[in-house]
């Protein structure tokens, strides 16, 4: 189903690319129909890169989605020219009075901070706290579901030794949970962070569960019943996105570790293999689904 987005978004073209029916808003007004209005909190970097991968993990499923994008209004975007946040997203406070039926929040690359220092903590917060009322379920990524975690429960986050940069197998534990219906009892999932969680420190939580975890990347899937579900990985990311991390941090002189099971042979010159890209649309429609359509209102 369609992706109903701004009709000057510049994803759209590269959408239309890949066969996913991207709508205007113009022609999804002649429609009779109640889409679903998911909010989308993007604080990576590369704004268009991100978007596009989100974008068409939502477009896998049935439902029409109306997708706003957020800015914050506390931080100073390094990456994306004023203009265009100016024309494609809209500042938190023009929304705040709105409900909407999902919220997903993006990780960003400040995990070596500590929370209360990042500049736009305080804005972050106020979304965390804003998404109790006003949305009826928020999927938090990487690192925005770390500082979920901290927000909401008070989980605390930790450094790792190293970088965390590959695919990873991962085991789902609660098979009867509506998020992993359809998965395999194994799957693959991509990382790259520099920080984790502690499945120790959830499990201290009573409403928190671990839905599926790595015993090498740990606690990935965690929800508090599906108000709030933080995966703590990648799941948007296509297949060339590790491998121009990996370029990104070489040119910079980092010397980073090559991405565990992910180039063939552990060969940055060859083909990346993609493993997980149909578990990441599974889980984002299994979200939509079962924790967004199945128990929002018709009308808010």
């Amino acid at each position: 189903m369609p992706i109903r987005l701004k009709e000057k978004l510049p994803v759209i073209e590269k959408l239309k690319k890949e066969n996913i029916f991207a709508m205007t808003e113009e022609r999804a007004m002649h429609q009779d129909i109640r889409e679903l209005k998911i909010a989308v909190l993007n604080i990576m970097p590369d704004k268009e890169d991100t978007e596009q991968q989100i974008l068409r993990l939502l477009s896998n499923s049935p439902l029409q989605v109306e997708v706003t994008f957020i800015r914050l209004v506390t931080h100073k975007y390094k990456n994306t020219s004023a203009d265009y946040l100016l024309r494609n997203y809209v500042p938190f406070y023009q929304i705040e009075h709105k409900y909407f039926d999902g919220l997903i929040i993006t990780g960003a690359p400040v995990e070596k901070l500590q929370y209360e220092d990042v500049d736009y903590w305080g804005e972050l917060s106020a979304i965390f706290e804003w998404s109790r009322i006003h949305v009826t379920s928020t999927l938090h990524l990487c690192w925005a579901a770390q500082a979920g975690l901290y927000y909401h429960y008070g989980v605390p986050k930790h450094d790792l030794p190293r970088k965390l940069s590959g695919i990873f197998e991962h085991t789902v534990l609660d098979v009867n949970n509506e998020l992993v219906r359809g998965f395999d009892k194994h799957f693959d999932a991509p990382h790259s962070r520099h920080t984790g969680i502690d499945s120790e420190e959830v499990k201290k939580v009573s409403d928190l569960s671990i839905i599926a975890e790595s015993e090498q990347a740990g606690a990935y899937i965690v929800s508090d019943g599906g108000k709030n579900i933080f995966v703590n990985g990648h799941p948007e990311y296509d297949l060339y996105r590790l491998a121009e991390e990996y370029i990104r941090d070489t040119d910079r002189g980092l010397s980073p570790d090559i991405p565990a099971n992910y180039f063939p042979d552990d060969d940055p010159d060859k083909e990346p293999v993609s493993r997980w890209l149909s578990a990441s649309s599974l889980l984002f429609s299994n979200w939509l689904n079962y924790f967004v359509y199945q128990i929002t209102p018709y009308e808010f």
